[in-house]
């Protein structure tokens, strides 16, 4: 039944897909009006996450901010279906990426990079970068494995269609090994905003206003295998619309302080947000983990995180 079931979905889509991008633009309004007016899907996070985030902002711009991001939000899932069908040319028309010739010198000096990237507009439509760079390089992403395979396997040629390949988590440094040793100069994306599990937290650093516990991985990785890294500023020009520009951050990650490059990262995402709050995915709950929790779960003996649960934790320790 569930085989049935996608191939039934995915038939749909692949046939939604084909209309036009206005036409979708127009579900996208219907699909606004029942998510953030009838259904108010997540609308308490998200208020809550404006709220401490944007202080500074009154109830009426945090308001306004609110509803410009559930329009976008619901901008971005028809834009993911368009992906099916979507030609070369309207793809490099509607994604535009800016400063490549860096790219192209840095690995064309045989170095790969490490781009970093943020739940920021369409991350989707940035799978197109390999209509912009050198062929020289093979361009990729990181992702986690859905559980259904099926969708799975969906997801997976929504984001190769355009030369990049996906790379598991859990395989990335033996994919990028495997590159350098055929010769290959790769530009890896890294979507790096996402909540560390408790074991995964070694920083913490103030991010929009949070104390923020913040994944290091990417930096770890730049640093052992030597790659440029780069922050890719994306801005939404208007609906349908967007440019990247990639802005170098170091060509030597080893020179670089312990946690230097993450905290540059999320000071240029924040300046991002910033610019256009509206197009940060509001609605995941990227700060449910606090210090204070994780100084009660952390033992520094064992240099590990108890993550029985919290009140067990505190009779433990007789908190």
């Amino acid at each position: 039944m569930k085989k049935v079931l996608y191939y039934i979905s995915t038939g749909l889509l692949y046939l939604l897909s084909l209309l036009p991008l206005c036409i979708h633009y127009l579900f996208s309004d219907v699909i606004y009006l029942i998510i953030y007016h009838l259904l108010g899907y997540r609308k308490p996070l998200v208020r809550r996450h404006l709220s401490e985030c944007f202080p500074e902002k009154s109830d009426a711009e945090r308001a306004s901010v609110e509803r410009a991001f559930y329009h976008w939000f619901c901008d971005y899932l028809v834009e993911s279906i368009k992906m099916l069908t979507m030609s070369e040319r309207q793809m490099r028309k509607r994604m535009v990426f800016r400063s490549t010739e860096t790219v192209d010198q840095v690995v064309g000096e045989g170095q790969s990079c490490a781009v970093y990237l943020g739940h920021y507009c369409n991350w989707e439509w940035i799978t197109s970068l390999p209509l912009w760079v050198t062929p020289d390089a093979q361009c990729g992403q990181i992702y986690h494995v859905l559980e259904n395979s099926d969708y799975d396997r969906l997801f997976l040629r929504l984001r190769q269609r355009w030369g990049a390949v996906c790379i598991p988590m859990a395989e990335t440094l033996r994919r990028i090994v495997k590159y350098k040793q055929e010769g290959k100069p790769v530009v890896i994306g890294y979507i790096s905003d996402q909540v560390p599990f408790w074991n995964n937290i070694h920083h913490w650093l103030q991010f929009l206003n949070h104390d923020t516990p913040v994944l290091t991985g990417t930096e770890r990785l730049a640093r052992q295998t030597g790659h440029a890294v780069f922050y890719m500023d994306v801005r939404r020009l208007k609906r349908g619309y967007y440019e990247a520009e990639f802005k170098l951050i170091t060509r030597e990650p080893k020179q670089m302080q312990e946690y230097e490059i993450t905290d540059i990262y999320f000071r240029m995402l924040e300046e991002s947000i910033r610019r256009e709050p509206a197009c940060y995915l509001w609605t995941h709950n990227r700060w449910k983990r606090s210090h204070e929790e994780f100084n009660i779960r952390y033992d520094p003996e064992t240099g590990r995180v108890d993550l029985s649960p919290l009140e067990e934790v505190k009779k433990k320790r007789n908190l």
